[in-house]
C-alpha cells in the first residue's frame, strides 16, 4: 500500500524526469537537424512535427529500455555502456550530414545540367523517403543516459511507477523537441534566397555535420 512518503518520493522522481527531459532537449542536436532538413525539403509544419515526434520517440524509448536493463543487470554497467553509445552522437551527426550534403550536391548538379532532377536521383536516392527513417535510426542509437538512474529509482515502487516515470520523461522530451523544432522551422522557412533553394539539401547536410563537429569539440 502506498504511503504519503512513497507517493512524495515518486512525485519527486517524476518531476525530475520531466525537468531532465525538457532541459537535455535544449541541446541543438535535438532540433537543428529537423529544422534544417525541413527547410531543405520544404516540409510542412505538420510533417516536421511528425518526423520530430517519431525520432524523439526512438531516442527516448532507447533510453528507457537501457533503464529497464539497468534494473535487471546493474546500473553501473548499463550507464557506462550508455555513455559510450551517447558519445557516438556527434560522429553520427557528422556521418549523416556529410552523406546528405554529398547527395544534395549531386542532386543540385543534376538539376543544373539537365534543367531538372534526373529520375535516377528521385527513384533510387529519394531523400524525402529515406531521411526521416535515417534520422529515426540515428536518434534511436543516441540515448540519453540521464534517465537511466531515474528509471532505476522508480523500480522499488513497482512496474506501474517505472512506466509512469518513463511516460513523463517521454512526454517532456518529445514536447520540447517539437516546440523548439517548429520554432526554428518557422524562422528558417522565412529565408528566401535563390541559392538556398538550389543548394538547400547540401547546406542542410553541411550544417548538421558542422553541428556534430562542434559537439565533439565540446565533449558532448
Amino acid at each position: 500500500m502506498a504511503t504519503p512518503g512513497s507517493l512524495g518520493a515518486l512525485a519527486a522522481i517524476a518531476v525530475t524526469a520531466a525537468t531532465v527531459g525538457s532541459l537535455h532537449t535544449l541541446a541543438p542536436d535535438h532540433w537543428v537537424p529537423f529544422a534544417a532538413l525541413a527547410r531543405a525539403q520544404r516540409w510542412s509544419a505538420g510533417r516536421t512535427a511528425r518526423v520530430t515526434v517519431l525520432c524523439g520517440f526512438g531516442h527516448v524509448t532507447t533510453s528507457v529500455i537501457l533503464g529497464v536493463v539497468a534494473i535487471l543487470f546493474g546500473l553501473g554497467l548499463v550507464t557506462a555502456f550508455g555513455h559510450r553509445v551517447e558519445s557516438w552522437g556527434g560522429l553520427l551527426l557528422i556521418a549523416f550530414g556529410l552523406a546528405y550534403a554529398v547527395w544534395g550536391l549531386r542532386r543540385a548538379a543534376g538539376a543544373r545540367l539537365h534543367g531538372h532532377v534526373h529520375a535516377h536521383y528521385d527513384h533510387v536516392h529519394d531523400a524525402a523517403r529515406l531521411t526521416p527513417w535515417t534520422l529515426f535510426l540515428l536518434f534511436s542509437a543516441d540515448p540519453c543516459v540521464a534517465v537511466i538512474p531515474l528509471v532505476v529509482a522508480a523500480a522499488p515502487f513497482g512496474a506501474a511507477a517505472v512506466a509512469a516515470v518513463a511516460a513523463v520523461y517521454e512526454a517532456a522530451t518529445i514536447a520540447t523537441m517539437t516546440v523548439l523544432t517548429l520554432a526554428a522551422w518557422r524562422g528558417v522557412t522565412a529565408l528566401r534566397f535563390p541559392w538556398l533553394d538550389h543548394y538547400g539539401d547540401a547546406a542542410a547536410g553541411g550544417l548538421i555535420a558542422a553541428l556534430g563537429i562542434v559537439l565533439l569539440r565540446l565533449g558532448w
